[in-house]
């Protein structure tokens, strides 16, 4: 059976830059084939600020855009976090996601892709990996950075990544299907 990685879009803000540094990992999660990807865009769930009467761990959902979100968090083996850096921290879109679900997320490795300024969103992955261990996720070392992202999109709207960014994103590839393999036996 093949595991399903979820590549998560995070910034649901209007211009955004995710999704062309998303689609880029996506196209190459295909391309080396460990995984059966899916490129997911966050801000199509149109989540609002948590608005779930009980607590997620019950998954008693009450609202539409919670059951379809839970569906989806749900049916990966593994996720990519492509994130941007807000004030040196996660955006709240992603951390308003994360805390919608509880059980769906657990068991499952997530790698990020992060990006930013003269950071590459590093300030943000870090924070996110403390965060992502209180779902009982496994955060992989390894990770992409994309340090001054504007200046690696073109006129088309397409990321161009480096000799760098390609190795990091293979390297996160292969350790994320190691854990993914390994960790749905604790699912079964």
């Amino acid at each position: 059976m093949t595991l399903k990685l979820h590549i998560i879009i995070c910034s649901t803000r209007p211009g955004r830059v995710g999704p062309y540094v998303a689609t880029w990992f996506h196209e190459l999660a295909v391309q080396q084939g460990q995984f059966e990807a899916m490129l997911i865009d966050l801000a199509a769930f149109n989540l609002p600020v948590y608005d779930e009467p009980e607590h997620p761990v019950l998954q008693r959902y009450q609202h539409e855009h919670t059951k379809n979100w839970a569906a989806s968090v749900d049916a990966a083996d593994a996720y990519v976090f492509v994130t941007p850096e807000y004030n040196f921290g996660p955006p709240p879109s992603l951390l308003n996601a994360l805390n919608y679900v509880y059980k769906e997320w657990n068991y499952k490795p997530a790698g990020i892709v992060s990006y930013g300024g003269i950071s590459g969103g590093l300030r943000s992955a870090l924070l996110e990996k403390l965060t992502l261990t209180t779902f009982k996720m496994m955060p992989m070392y390894e990770a992409v950075a994309v340090q001054s992202v504007s200046s690696l999109i073109d006129e088309n709207k397409r990321f161009m990544p480096n000799d760098h960014h390609i190795s990091s994103a293979a390297s996160l590839l292969n350790e994320l299907q190691k854990w993914a393999r390994a960790l749905k036996t604790m699912r079964t």
